[in-house]
């Protein structure tokens, strides 16, 4: 029976690992070539590394024989899933819900008050010693749409309430209830976006979200309003964006492009109106620990045989 685990932390950094398993520590290496720890055949959970390549990530895949459970340690599983069809029937692949939502959110709040209280032309004018204040909008008062609300939505909203907007729309795949309130299907949203200040998007990637927001979707938003995106680059059709944008009709704070790294000379970079980071919403001091808590306690309903946290699909079945 398989019973190593690669971890891309090391195990000896992690509390409360089960006893029974043979912990492995292999993270891809800096240059993504780093040799596996052992045989990919013996391995019974692999823990995708961090903040690494494609190519780094799915590298063991395809000779992962007996593996049973992928752990991704991001909440988008999207870099690893065109891989996925090269493991065995009933392997688990799990996302790392809980990890990254303080993160995701704070970014997601950071880009929307510098975006419309002109942080980055205060940053342009420091550059320049030069002092010239301005107006701009609040946060306060304003109506805020999150398209994609999931965990990471639903804590976005947790840190906009004390902002004191005018009020907060939900969209999901499909309706809901919520303790905050109605969250609405995907099909309202053209009603809704031209009521929204903001528009902050936290939607996985998936084959239906992809250009979500494209050129009609961008023309619905109304006059002066901020489109601010935590989610995945190819939610938004980049060419559609920058023509928006060289309107100056809206603005737009985004985490995320497509294609990513945005590459030099790209027309994106010097649209009007946007505020860029990159991809810079996970990786924080809140990430570690949150990442071996959720090690921690899959390995351990791993090992007990219990129903594992946060299974997207399982391999040769139906997505969950």
């Amino acid at each position: 029976m398989s019973t190593d685990v690669w971890l891309p932390v090391r195990p000896e950094e992690i509390e409360g690992l089960p006893e029974g398993p043979r912990y492995l520590f292999w993270d891809g290496g800096e240059d993504g070539d780093q040799e596996f720890p052992g045989d990919p055949a013996d391995c019974a959970v692999y823990v995708v590394p961090y903040m690494k390549r494609q190519s780094v990530k799915t590298r063991p895949l395809a000779r992962l024989r007996n593996v049973e459970v992928v752990q991704t340690l991001t909440a988008g599983i999207d870099d690893v899933l065109p891989a996925v069809s090269s493991l065995p029937p009933g392997v688990r692949l799990c996302n790392a819900r809980g990890v990254h939502e303080a993160s995701t959110a704070e970014l997601a709040l950071t880009l929307t008050l510098a975006s419309l209280r002109g942080v980055p032309g205060f940053v342009r004018q420091q550059q320049r010693q030069h002092w010239q204040g301005d107006f701009h909008p609040a946060l306060a008062d304003r109506r805020v749409l999150i398209v994609g609300y999931g965990s990471i939505g639903a804590a976005i909203e947790d840190r906009l309430v004390p902002f004191e907007v005018a009020g907060v729309d939900r969209v999901a795949r499909s309706a809901r209830t919520t303790e905050r309130g109605p969250v609405h299907p995907v099909a309202e949203l053209p009603a809704l976006l031209p009521e929204a200040d903001v528009v902050i998007l936290s939607t996985p990637l998936s084959d239906a979200t992809r250009h979500l927001v494209d050129a009609e979707f961008l023309a619905r938003m109304k006059d002066g309003a901020l489109l601010v995106n935590v989610a995945r680059g190819a939610v938004v059709d980049t060419e559609a964006l920058v023509a928006e944008l060289a309107t100056g009709r809206i603005t737009a704070a985004v985490d995320v492009t497509d294609p990513e790294p945005l590459p030099a000379g790209h027309p994106l970079w010097s649209a009007p109106g946007v505020l860029i980071s990159p991809h810079v919403g996970g990786p924080t001091s809140a990430f570690l620990p949150r990442a071996k808590r959720l090690l921690a306690d899959q390995l351990n309903r791993y090992t007990r045989g219990e129903p594992l946290r946060n299974v997207i699909l399982t391999t040769g079945g139906e997505d969950a």
